[in-house]
C-alpha cells in the first residue's frame, strides 16, 4: 500500500472517478489553471516532483509540461472541506496555458465583452508543432 492511499481514499471523486484541481503559483498565488485528476494522477502528483492530470478528452494521464517543457513543480497540496477539490501550489516553468499565456485565465469579461488581459509568452504552433 502506498503511503498516500488512505488519504486519497478519503477524497470524493465524481462519478467519472475524477476530482478537480486548481493550480496556483506558490509565490504570488496567481491561479494558473484548473484540470482533473483520477486517483492515480493524485498519487503521482503527491509523489512529485511534477503535477500529473487525467485528460478527459484524450482519456489518459499526462504530466504537465511533458510536451512543452512548461512543467509545474509541486510545492504544496491542499484539499477542501468537502474533500472534493484540490489546490496544488506549484513553481510554474514558463506558462501554464497551451495558448501561450502564463495563466489559462487570460480573458476578462468586461462590459459584456471578452478582453485579453495578459501578454502572450510563446506561440503555441512553435511549441506544439501544430
Amino acid at each position: 500500500m502506498n503511503k498516500f492511499e488512505p488519504l486519497i481514499g478519503k477524497m470524493k471523486f465524481d462519478t467519472s472517478g475524477l476530482i478537480p484541481a486548481v493550480i496556483q503559483d506558490v509565490e504570488n498565488n496567481e491561479v494558473l489553471m484548473v484540470a482533473y485528476m483520477n486517483q492515480e494522477a493524485v498519487k503521482k502528483t503527491l509523489e512529485g516532483p511534477y503535477v500529473t492530470f487525467y485528460s478527459r478528452s484524450r482519456n489518459k494521464m499526462w504530466i504537465k509540461g511533458e510536451t512543452s517543457g512548461h512543467t509545474q513543480e509541486v510545492k504544496e497540496v491542499y484539499y477542501d472541506c468537502d474533500a472534493d477539490c484540490l489546490l496544488v501550489k506549484v513553481v510554474q516553468k514558463v506558462a501554464a496555458c497551451h495558448e501561450g499565456y502564463r495563466s489559462c485565465f487570460f480573458r476578462k469579461i468586461e462590459n459584456g465583452e471578452s478582453k485579453i488581459i495578459a501578454k502572450k509568452l510563446f506561440e503555441e504552433e512553435k511549441v506544439y508543432k501544430k
